[in-house]
């Protein structure tokens, strides 16, 4: 017995570790764009932040097509069966590039139309539209990205995303420092050098993925992955895999819509509201990697030992990690409470927008505890061990008949301030612990999803 908890909680940090680090290194690209940009000029970052809502939602999307892929591979990666594999994740991805062609497509039509709806400011939608007009030609290599490496994750291998952040951080940084500024003989191109500069990460972490699966095949993990297996499809599996897969994309997607409303509700209160709100998210955004790291790693857990057969070792397992979530929780929140003080003194920003994105994080910083609870007990427990629907339905209901209704009636009927705005904004962070908990302790949750 002592062998098989040893064994667990080594198996969870070895997944764990990486895919935090991963999660910490891409969004402190965010972090140092922001600060660059912040440092560059306000109306820059309002505009790049809204713009960035945009993005925000669509990788919402992707990332459900990724979880959904991760829950059905790791039932099939615990019976070792790598051809059903291959199929799921090119349905995946055969979605995911649809998804790129069609925003790709919006976004070149209707720019300006796209960035008016988070901000009637007419500098920040001009600042917005000039980072939009190059952004969108990273949509079609971070989804190839996104799903190749939820493949991995799908076979506990992490850490290459891990690198390939890492990559990343150099790469972004190195050009926005040079393009946005101007330094080093570049031209000062202010939110264009952002976008150039995530550009070029984007389209090298795409290459360097695919010349790492071509280079291996994978033969560590059993699973060969190659171009030519994205280019079939199986039907039975497609359709196993839309069945699971729409309504998480449904909720992921109404998710993303309701994060970019929140600037919606924020940018239409108060000029600073959109700017501190984006500074504060960044860094709330930085302390929830280890949320979302721990729903990764729960989803491949749980995923794999239901395909096992092992329903009784699922259970257990099941109240392991929710002990860790509450450790996890409570380690995160006091980072976040701590580290706003330093961080936002690099800012260069306006004293009355500094002091709101200070009361921003002191609110998160309490959210965070719920949340690193209650999501990766929803998303990583319940939903990996296939229970999609009880997860979509607790979204539908918190966020669209509770969350938008009375933030809405709080900001335009009550005009109550933005701390009180974005405390209801989050508040289902907190209340959906809740039903996590008694479903996943007295519920019917476990799912096999894989065919005999």
């Amino acid at each position: 017995m002592p062998d098989r908890k040893t064994s667990f909680y080594r198996n969870f940090f070895c997944i764990y570790f990486p895919l935090v680090l991963q999660n910490v290194i891409t969004l402190s690209v965010n972090l140092a764009d922001n600060i660059m940009l912040g440092a560059y000029s306000e109306t820059a970052l309002s505009g790049v932040a809204a713009a960035n809502q945009i993005q925000f939602i669509y990788q919402q999307l992707l990332a459900a097509l990724g979880d959904g892929l991760v829950i059905f591979c790791s039932q099939y990666w615990g019976k070792r069966a790598t051809e059903p594999m291959k199929r799921i994740s090119a349905a995946a991805m055969h979605l995911a590039l649809g998804i790129a062609v069609i925003l790709f497509s919006l976004i070149s039509l209707f720019p300006y139309q796209a960035i008016h709806i988070f901000t009637t400011d007419e500098p920040i939608i001009r600042e917005g539209m000039t980072y939009l007009n190059i952004i969108r030609f990273t949509y079609l290599f971070f989804a190839v990205t996104q799903i190749l490496l939820a493949t991995l994750r799908s076979t506990e291998v992490v850490k290459i995303a891990l690198w390939l952040s890492v990559m990343t951080f150099f790469v972004n940084c190195s050009v926005n420092y040079a393009l946005i500024f101007g330094h080093f003989g570049a031209p000062r191109l202010g939110c264009a050098g952002a976008a150039i500069g995530t550009l070029a990460a984007r389209i090298l972490e795409t290459a360097v993925i695919i010349l790492y699966l071509s280079r291996r095949s994978h033969t560590s993990s059993g699973l060969r992955l190659h171009i030519k297996d994205y280019l079939r499809t199986d039907r039975v599996l497609r359709n196993d895999y839309l069945k699971i897969i729409l309504p998480i994309l449904a909720v992921q997607g109404l998710w993303g819509l309701n994060t970019a409303l929140q600037t919606v509700i924020l940018g239409h209160m108060t000029a600073a509201a959109i700017a501190a709100n984006s500074v504060a998210s960044t860094l709330f955004l930085l302390a929830k990697s280890a949320a979302v790291g721990a729903a990764s790693t729960a989803s491949v857990i749980i995923g794999k030992t239901v395909g096992a057969g092992d329903l009784e070792l699922v259970k257990q397992y099941s109240r392991k990690l929710q002990r860790l979530f509450l450790v996890i929780g409570a380690v995160s929140g006091i980072f976040l409470f701590f580290i706003r003080i330093p961080v936002l003194s690099l800012y260069q920003l306006t004293p009355a927008t500094k002091e709101m994105a200070n009361h921003f994080l002191i609110i998160l910083s309490v959210v965070c505890v719920g949340m690193s609870y209650q999501m990766p007990t929803n998303i990583g427990i319940i939903r990996g061990g296939g229970n999609a629907m009880f997860v979509v339905r607790l979204d539908l209901i918190s966020i669209w008949l509770i969350v938008l209704p009375l933030s809405f009636f709080m900001a335009f009927v009550v005009k109550a301030s933005p701390e009180v705005v974005i405390c209801c904004l989050n508040a289902d962070q907190i209340f959906k612990g809740i039903p996590a908990f008694l479903e996943s302790h007295y519920g019917n949750w476990i799912r096999k999803l894989t065919r005999d």
